[in-house]
């Protein structure tokens, strides 16, 4: 089973912490953690450094891009 599970939260020290189930166990022994407004996001160290080692295998792009704006109309200028 993955995807939301309902865990239970509890203090170990002045931590708080939880449990992560077997089926969402993250590789390592590290991870990253972040706030994004009542969420808090997990994300492997492994994932995120495999990424990292992947982009900077990669050649620079030399083509110009195009001008996505070009042809919109001009924005309002809103009031505050």
């Amino acid at each position: 089973m993955t995807g939301e599970r309902l865990v239970r939260l509890f203090r170990n020290g002045r931590n708080q912490a939880l449990r992560i189930p077997r089926d969402l166990e993250l590789p390592g022994d590290a991870a990253f953690l972040r706030r994004e407004g009542n969420t808090l996001v997990v994300e492997a160290v492994a994932l995120r450094s495999n990424l990292l080692n992947l982009l900077a295998t990669l050649e620079p792009i030399d083509d110009e891009f195009p001008d996505v704006d070009a042809k919109l109309e001009p924005l309002d200028d809103p009031r505050l």
